[in-house]
């Protein structure tokens, strides 16, 4: 059987084997033998994007859910399409493989020309490009297909972080050589080993300076979970006793309401406004992951942590003030200090904290009303999904209920990313109920995976605010550009336009309708669509300084 599995065939297998059980992507001529292997798969389902970069974004999504994603595109036109959504992939260490077909060997050494090329025979043009979006990147042939896809499976886990593979299409169809690897599920997966003497010195000096300190502060960021140490997090937590915080970036990553998280931390822009001083005045803050000061992660670069004593867990790295360890991981440090490390007095349990009510009956929505009905909305098994723009910066201070997840692009910020990371975040956990929020500005850039939702029978609640503008960009610019308006788009009326059955579609104006409307998609059993006029006039424009702080334009 082994030596009649085909290129495609192992790398389609060997994938699947790690537990991702869906392939995004759009078809193409040099790529059939990859979308054949995807069709033919009892462990596989195709999911056909209306575009690649589409398709990128998610793939992006269900990665973030399930642990890894396949995302499969043709030669050079598709490849490119995606280079956007794999590039945020790789900001925020999300693995995901891509797949792509290239024309034969035999075209490329006869340097014959052909379509989806610049018309000079060359064939490498495009593999820099790709493979730059990537931590890993390979040429896999039927020699060393085996070896190779071990190569990159190990580099996009170790890293958290896209792999990319090129295969000719004649290639794609040949036998492999070598033995097949059986593989093991993501969960199963080792992201490194630690030299043991190197790990028993750093917990000792992080036990250490921990006995010393008095106000310590707990600081996890996403990069634990990319890393699949969050129940160890969880058991260093339960035993240590100590508040914790999280930037918006890293929201999602624990439950809110945990009994010793404290609220969100940013700088100027924390929320409780007194997380600021319990992170910034600890005599002690545990980095664990990495923070990524990042200008809308920290309000604008307002963090006062310079000065904090820090102690950094890194994926594979420890740091203190004076000494860095390395070939350490943070999965053995988080559990062996879920063993040893000194636990705090009692826990300091902090009320999730509520939105004000505010509007009613006939008045418009607005921000102020809509935020804290959509906080009492959400339930626990829900996944809030957050465009980048305005609506981000609200969802950021609101305290999630119990077991509801969080997604968000805020390092890579681009718009439109949200409405198909919804599709892969509902594919990835079909049992969760998947609400994004979006602005029509964001939502008008790939508004077409709604026909996607529909056709693969999904439920999410997707809440579009519509303003009529780019609302982000007049915040950070002046209002009344011509280029922050937008088309008048008849928004609740697209999922019907587009294949969507027996979706909940409608569009609403006053509180009293947006009460009515939340109450019918939460007992709705399929998927609703709910337009929300927002007056234009709520994006403001920040003031000069702050807009100069953030660009550092002014003269």
């Amino acid at each position: 059987m082994a030596k009649n599995l085909t290129v495609v065939e192992y790398v389609i297998r060997r994938l699947a084997e790690l537990g991702i059980d869906r392939a995004f992507g759009v078809p193409g001529d040099y790529s059939f033998p990859i979308d054949d292997a995807i069709e033919a798969s009892d462990k596989l389902s195709w999911v056909l994007c209306s575009n690649e970069l589409n398709a990128s974004y998610a793939a992006d999504g269900y990665a973030r859910r399930r642990g890894a994603a396949i995302l499969t595109t043709t030669y050079a036109v598709g490849e490119l399409s995606a280079v956007n959504g794999v590039m945020g992939a790789k900001a925020h260490r999300v693995p995901i493989f891509h797949i792509v077909g290239a024309p034969s060997t035999r075209i490329q050494r006869r340097r014959e020309v052909t379509h989806h090329t610049l018309g000079d025979g060359t064939y490498n043009n495009f593999f820099d490009l790709s493979a730059a979006t990537a931590c890993v990147s390979a040429h896999l042939t039927p020699d060393n297909v085996v070896s190779e896809l071990e190569r990159l499976i190990r580099e996009a886990f170790r890293l958290s972080q896209p792999a990319y593979m090129l295969i000719p299409e004649d290639f794609a169809k040949m036998p492999i050589h070598g033995t097949p690897v059986k593989g093991t599920r993501l969960t199963s997966i080792s992201r490194g080993r630690s030299n043991p003497k190197e790990l028993r010195t750093a917990v000792q000096a992080i036990v250490s300076r921990m006995k010393k300190a008095r106000r310590t502060v707990v600081l996890p960021t996403f990069h634990v979970g990319r890393y699949n140490a969050k129940a160890d997090l969880l058991s260093f937590l339960k035993r240590t006793r100590l508040p914790f915080s999280m930037t918006q970036m890293d929201k999602g990553l624990l439950d809110e309401s945990h009994p010793q998280y404290i609220g969100a931390y940013g700088g100027n822009s924390s929320f409780p406004a007194s997380v600021a001083s319990t992170v910034e005045n600890s005599d002690l803050l545990l980095n664990v992951g990495g923070l990524i000061r990042e200008d809308l992660n920290t309000g604008l670069w307002t963090d006062r942590l310079e000065k904090v004593p820090t102690i950094t867990i890194g994926p594979d790295y420890v740091e203190t003030d004076s000494q860095t360890f390395t070939n350490v991981q943070m999965h053995d440090v988080l559990r062996a200090l879920a063993r040893v490390a000194p636990q705090a007095k009692s826990v300091r349990r902090s009320p999730p904290k509520l939105l004000p009510m505010s509007g009613s009956g006939h008045d418009p929505i607005g921000s102020n009303s809509f935020y804290p009905r959509l906080q009492r909305f959400l339930r626990s098994g829900d996944t809030l999904v957050a465009e980048t723009g305005t609506c981000s910066l609200h969802l950021g201070k609101i305290w999630l209920p119990e077991n509801v997840g969080f997604e968000s692009q805020l390092l890579w910020g681009s718009i439109g990313w949200a409405t198909p990371t919804t599709l892969g975040v509902a594919l990835a956990e079909p049992k969760r109920r998947t609400i994004l929020v979006t602005g029509d500005g964001s939502h008008q850039l790939t508004a077409t995976e709604i026909g996607v939702m529909g056709r693969y029978g999904i439920n999410p609640i997707i809440i579009l605010l519509n303003n009529g503008l780019y609302g982000i960009e007049d915040i950070l610019s002046q209002t009344g550009h011509v280029y922050d308006s937008l088309a008048g788009w008849d928004y609740h009326t697209l999922p019907a336009a587009m294949g969507c059955r027996d979706w909940f579609c409608t569009r609403v104006e006053t509180v009293t309708e947006l009460e009515s409307a939340l109450e019918t998609a939460r007992n709705h059993s399929g998927a609703s669509y709910l337009e929300l006029i927002i007056p234009p006039e709520e994006s403001q424009p920040l003031p000069k300084k702050t807009i100069n702080r953030i660009y550092k334009t002014y003269a």
